[in-house]
């Protein structure tokens, strides 16, 4: 096996080598097509001696990911055939002959059902958690606990094209499994820019807007106002006609499907939304090819497999589709795919990046096409969030001085549907009339201030942003932005002070002279970046943002190099050591100001598009050393401490907030004997906390922690209930001689006579779902219980009579154990160890059933 990696998939290699050697675990967060998976089996050919265990969330994912490897000549000719069979034998790890003789596969979901002693024959020197974000799931996560827990010195690697959990509450998945170890981190905007991966040509439209028409239809008719009423229906009946004239999808498909012997990736909501899309693929593709080849994938899809091979080898001259359900979404990666057609409702970013990754393969040659069909007009922006990451990751290499690195900077929109978006926006603005209330808004705070100089972040005092409505003014005037802003609109807005082509010269000229006034104070301009001067102006921010925009090569339009010569008159140093670090901490500042603290999510991007949580993130590991870098200085830290800093990783935070709770409940108690539903007074899940800790284990705990819990005297492992109650009965028999027990007698605030009574009526079958094993009856016998059954006498068969309640009892047992004979009571294997002897038992004796 000879693995040769993509430059990007090497540094980041290397960056994971050293940061496991450093810490013990990195995390890889590349996006979908780049070849992050190569990365693990790279580890796996550098260490041929070391027992990789690699986790995946299906054998299918795995089994693809190994084909891709053999196909891309990493193994010798013979091995090929054998590897791929050997790998489509469900979690088989003998690969020992075929090229990868170092891998322990498991899925996550295997993972979860194998024992104790199964899990100590792994033995794996390095753990691979393939698209780790999985593990974020309540039962996988558990199984993955337990194997790190039983290696902590194994080094592990986790690879995803997301660490984020967007629908369970934003959860940072590197943050959880990592401690924020990430070794490297790469969207998919600045995959595309950087040419790891080629540009699509994104095709928008529109599937369905027959309902989109009848919910305009019912807001045009509650409006109260007869005027608005009137215009809602006009615009309403011109979006209409605009739909109805729109290229169908026939159509599009013709226009845009340059390889019509191509292959495409469908991917569909559910079962009954594919076959509904399946039966309209005649008419949709007639255009292409009259008979395309349809092929289907779905989980509950025995023949999925089969399927998924045909597609892939399918080379006739006929268009290619594969209709895809909660398949190819992660880890599987199709080569020589044409393109994408997303059919779909809004979904969270992690799927429609999954998806639109489909189409995208480093090292592919030509171009794809990705098909954004719709299903109403109000989703017609997804595009914009892998735009948006373009424009960040653009600006940052023009900005660091790379822009060597730039390949792309756009890609190719074709909006189908733009007619009918702004006629859709018409409509909407009608409706809303936001743009008349923004007017009053705007004619306010001209009359009160005497221009229209509006900061960007300003509020009115009803919570209407005012500061961002003018810019988007502005935007739509110049064609930056889609909207409706004709010659009346424009008066207004001029009669009040609005500045357009010219309002950042304006600007320029305000933080210009407060900037010389600067200078001829203090003879230099070297200011911190907090200065604020008497009259407001953040001077401090501005000169700091000027050297990012030189530095970088952005807004020459405003950094002119007439101004360039004026600030440089002025005692402007252009080479300010650290300057990155600065912008990014007056962002986190801002962040400070407006929010109190410094908790920023890891994937969270300020207003200027820097990754302050990501950067937040990396100044802990540069403080502990724990990852490349300068570092930070005693002056930095300070300035962080300043603003609210908490240099702890959020794991540890968690933590200290629950053994905090937990010390004052201890202080106010004596004990940690917290019940499970209990909130300490500040709101805190106190009793879920001391739950999770018995369920994670004492040995899942550093010896620090456990110390920590020991001194406020936890229980580990909770005592049986009934074995504790049934010693107090046990103690009353040795000094009473009988369990004659007084009905308002307590033993350690445990009322017996109670107890006792509640094992009669259990052993009686009057507590439904309740049973008492055969060594508990023969327990309590012993000290003296009188157990009698129900609906039984002595001159009855021993076992022969049942009631309704042991009968089913009885039944659930059969259909659990597959034929062994139950009655009164279920014998617990798991706690008495017998693992074949299961009896009747009846009201006087005990009849052998197995």
């Amino acid at each position: 096996m000879k693995i040769k990696l993509f430059e990007h998939n090497q540094i980041a290699y290397q960056a994971a080598l050293t940061m496991m050697k450093s810490a013990g675990k990195a995390a890889v967060v590349h996006p979908t097509g780049t070849g992050k998976s190569f990365i693990g089996f790279k580890l796996c050919e550098d260490f041929p001696d070391r027992v990789i265990c690699w986790l995946s969330p299906s054998e299918y994912i795995f089994r693809t990911q190994v084909e891709n490897l053999a196909a891309g000549g990493a193994f010798e000719e013979e091995h090929k055939d054998s590897l791929v069979n050997t790998v489509a034998k469900e979690y088989s790890n003998s690969f020992a002959e075929n090229g990868l003789p170092n891998i322990r596969f498991y899925t996550y979901a295997k993972l979860t059902t194998m024992s104790e002693a199964e899990l100590r024959e792994i033995q794996p020197d390095y753990i691979i958690l393939d698209e780790f974000h999985r593990c974020g799931a309540k039962v996988w996560g558990q199984g993955v606990e337990n194997l790190l827990a039983m290696y902590p010195d194994a080094p592990v690697l986790g690879l995803s094209a997301t660490a984020i959990r967007y629908l369970d509450n934003q959860r940072d998945m590197s943050d959880e499994l990592f401690d924020g170890n990430v070794a490297s981190e790469m969207t998919l905007g600045e995959a595309i820019v950087r040419g790891i991966l080629n540009p699509p040509k994104y095709v928008l439209s529109v599937f369905s807007y027959e309902k989109d028409l009848e919910k305009f239809q019912r807001r045009v008719r509650a409006v109260k106002n007869q005027a608005v009423r009137e215009e809602g229906e006009k615009r309403l009946e011109a979006l209409r006609r605009a739909l109805a004239q729109a290229d169908g999808l026939e159509e599009i498909f013709r226009k845009h499907m340059e390889n019509p012997e191509g292959k495409y990736i469908v991917f569909c909501a559910n079962y009954e939304h594919m076959t509904e899309m399946i039966g309209k693929a005649p008419e949709w593709f007639a255009k292409v090819d009259g008979e395309p080849h349809i092929y289907s994938l779905y989980s509950d899809d025995p023949s999925t497999s089969r399927a998924f091979a045909d597609f892939k080898e399918d080379e006739s001259g006929h268009l290619k589709l594969l209709y895809c359900i909660d398949m190819l979404n992660e880890g599987v990666h199709v080569e020589d795919v044409d393109g994408v057609i997303l059919l779909r409702p809004t979904v969270s970013p992690i799927i429609y990046k999954q998806q639109i990754g489909r189409a995208l393969s480093a090292g592919k040659k030509r171009d794809a096409v990705i098909f954004d069909i719709v299903l109403n007009i109000e989703n017609l922006y997804s595009i914009g969030a892998i735009e948006e990451e373009m424009q960040i990751a653009a600006s940052y290499y023009h900005f660091m001085g790379r822009k060597e690195e730039i390949v792309h900077e756009h890609f190719k929109v074709i909006d189908e549907v733009r007619d009918c978006r702004v006629l859709f926006e018409r409509l909407n603005e009608t409706l809303t009339a936001s743009w008349d209330r923004m007017y009053e808004y705007a004619n306010r705070y001209y009359q009160e201030h005497g221009n229209l100089e509006v900061p960007i972040r300003y509020q009115t005092e009803e919570g209407y942003g005012l500061g961002r409505w003018l810019l988007t003014q502005r935007k739509v005037r110049a064609g930056e932005k889609y909207g409706v802003l004709g010659a009346e609109r424009i008066q207004k807005l001029d009669r009040i002070g609005m500045v357009w082509g010219n309002y950042r010269d304006l600007s320029w000229e305000k933080y210009y002279k407060e900037a010389r006034r600067y200078y001829e104070e203090h003879g230099n301009l070297n200011t911190s970046v907090n200065d604020v001067t008497d009259s407001g102006i953040r001077l401090g921010a501005w000169i700091c943002q000027l050297r990012t925009y030189r530095k970088s090569g952005i807004q020459k339009k405003y950094l002119t190099e007439e101004r360039i010569r004026a600030l440089s008159g002025i005692g402007m140093i252009w080479d300010v050591p650290d300057y990155l670090w600065e912008e990014n901490f007056m962002e986190c500042l801002q962040y400070y100001r407006e929010h109190g603290n410094l908790d920023i999510p890891n994937a969270y991007i300020s207003p200027k598009g820097l990754k302050i949580g990501g950067w937040i993130r990396r100044q802990r590991l540069l403080r502990r050393g724990k990852t490349s870098g300068a570092k930070l200085t005693q002056e930095q830290i300070a300035r962080l401490d300043g603003i609210g800093m908490v240099w702890k990783t959020k794991p540890e935070q968690q933590w200290d907030k629950g053994y905090a709770e937990a010390k004052a409940y201890y202080d106010a108690y004596g004990n940690l004997n917290v019940p499970v539903s209990y909130v300490s007074p500040s709101g805190y899940k106190l009793g879920h906390w001391i739950v999770d800790r018995r369920e994670k284990g004492k040995a899942k705990h550093s010896i620090e922690r456990q110390e920590q819990l020991n001194a406020l005297g936890m229980v580990w492992v909770k005592p049986d209930s009934w074995e504790v109650r049934y010693g107090l009965a046990k103690a009353y028999y040795e000094a009473h001689g009988n369990l004659n027990i007084p009905s308002k007698y307590r033993a350690n605030g445990i009322w017996l006579a109670k107890w006792v009574n509640e094992q009669k009526q259990i052993y009686a079958g009057k507590r439904r779902g309740k049973t008492l094993r055969e060594d508990q009856v023969r327990r309590l016998e012993a000290i003296g219980l009188k157990l009698v059954q129900h609906g039984c006498d002595k001159d009855s068969d021993h076992g022969s009579q049942e009631n309704p309640s042991q009968k089913k009892e009885s039944q659930s047992q059969k259909n659990q154990d597959a034929g062994a004979s139950l009655g009164v009571l279920t014998v617990n294997k798991k706690n008495n160890g017998n693992q074949g002897d299961v009896r009747r038992i009846g009201c006087e004796g005990y009849q052998e059933a197995v």
